[in-house]
């Protein structure tokens, strides 16, 4: 597999040629039959076991290395060079991919229920792709109890593909995190075992295969009372042989204050958990300034802090699988719209656009005018930016990735993750 970008003039049978593959597999790999036409900057998946290469005036084995994210000496002795200075313009290079050379990962994707038929079909695009899927969310109340959730088609669906469900409870309320149940539960033993109960009930009565805690928005000063709470939990379930997980907001420090992230702490979670899930994305979000989900240089700024106080081999990478579409100029209480990738490509076809990789991001993204004049812009995910954000998990051996929101149409996603990793399976 290799990833390439549309330039002005390519036609899908040309692209095709030049890689030596037919235009049907790149037409079914990445979905195109919702759009009509390519985009010039378009990020395409070539589904090949090598790619062929037109040595261009000025190219050097190293530049052509670093393109193509392989070494200069595999490219040498694939193609029998011995004199790497003397590279000539207009040879054609075989490419050799590095498919999965990066080793083994677990993959956790959450789910909101829809239809049983709309959650049979989402599992059947990504369920080979998955360790993990974790419904959300069972909303924990201030007297402990635990709302239903209509979870039976996912958990039916998810046999054939030998996929562990993790039970997601949260303090969600009201169309949001709420500080005030969460502090509820944590100042009260008696409701914290009520809950507790209600939980691995739940877990049996079910069949998951473990917990993920996503308590968010929860007050600093009880910041000690949830590592107590997730003590508890982890007691009460690990004799169970159920696995524990917990949900931490992104921080790059060990940072005592802010509303979202101020009462997770990092090396006591860690400690506790058997793995955390780290929620690097929506630096770009849906009520603010246009910009990227998840800007890798942002998201390794995370992790960096994180395998500082916690095993790496405990860490999940949170990845979106979604972007937004905001109206400009921005204001303040306005919302961009949730898309998913192959949604803003669509966009950027209908409305003539050419879309822009941003390098310090390693996203993609472009602006447009609609049809009554308004000025958008949209960032979103493609194969580009999933490739530098799967990288980050070799580069600091993380236990893999965790993606939020199943549901949304993204291929490419699955294809550049299973030819760089291999996915754990741990359901017989």
């Amino acid at each position: 597999m290799t990833i390439y970008t549309v330039q002005p003039g390519d036609s899908l049978y040309g692209i095709a040629s030049r890689f030596g593959v037919g235009s049907d597999q790149i037409y079914e790999a990445n979905a195109l039959g919702g759009l009509p036409y390519l985009v010039v900057g378009q990020a395409l998946v070539i589904p090949t076991a090598e790619t062929a290469y037109t040595v261009r005036p000025g190219d050097s084995l190293w530049s052509i290395s670093r393109q193509f994210g392989t070494d200069a000496d595999a490219i040498a002795k694939f193609n029998g060079i011995t004199d790497p200075g003397r590279l000539m313009p207009g040879t054609v290079l075989r490419i050799p991919q590095k498919s999965k050379n990066y080793g083994t990962i677990e993959v956790n994707a959450y789910i909101e229920p829809s239809t049983p038929e709309k959650d049979a079909a989402t599992i059947n695009e990504a369920g080979e792709y998955l360790t993990y899927i974790a419904p959300f969310s069972y909303r924990a109340s201030p007297d402990g109890s635990l709302s239903p959730l209509n979870d039976e088609a996912i958990l039916g669906s998810i046999g054939k593909f030998r996929i562990a469900p993790l039970m997601v409870v949260t303090n969600f309320a009201g169309g949001t995190f709420s500080t005030e149940t969460a502090d509820a539960i944590l100042e009260n033993d008696s409701v914290q075992d009520t809950l507790i109960k209600n939980i691995s009930d739940t877990l049996k009565r079910k069949g998951y295969y473990g917990a993920n805690i996503d308590f968010e928005r929860v007050s600093p000063r009880n910041r000690e009372k949830y590592n107590a709470f997730l003590r508890k939990v982890a007691a009460a379930l690990h004799p169970q042989n159920y696995v524990v997980s917990v949900a931490l907001a992104p921080k790059t420090s060990d940072e005592l204050t802010g509303a979202w992230y101020g009462a997770h702490d990092y090396k006591s979670v860690g400690q506790i958990a058997d793995f955390v899930v780290i929620m690097t994305y929506e630096w770009g979000w849906s009520g603010g300034p246009a910009y990227a989900v998840a800007p890798v240089d942002l998201v390794e700024d995370v992790i960096k802090y994180a395998v500082s106080v916690i095993p790496s081999r405990k860490i999940l990478m949170g990845m979106p699988l979604y972007g937004y579409d905001w109206t400009l100029p921005f204001r303040r209480g306005t919302f961009a719209r949730r898309i998913s990738p192959q949604d803003a490509l669509r966009i950027a076809a209908e409305n003539g656009a050419q879309i822009q990789f941003n390098r310090q991001t390693q996203s993609p993204t472009f602006r447009y005018t609609a049809q009554d004049g308004a000025e958008h812009e949209v960032w979103f995910e493609d194969a580009r930016s999933v490739r530098a954000k799967l990288l980050l998990v070799n580069k600091y051996d993380l236990r893999g990735v965790s993606y939020w929101l199943l549901g949304l149409s993204f291929p490419q996603n699955w294809l550049v993750l299973n030819d760089m990793y291999n996915i754990v399976k741990l359901v017989p």
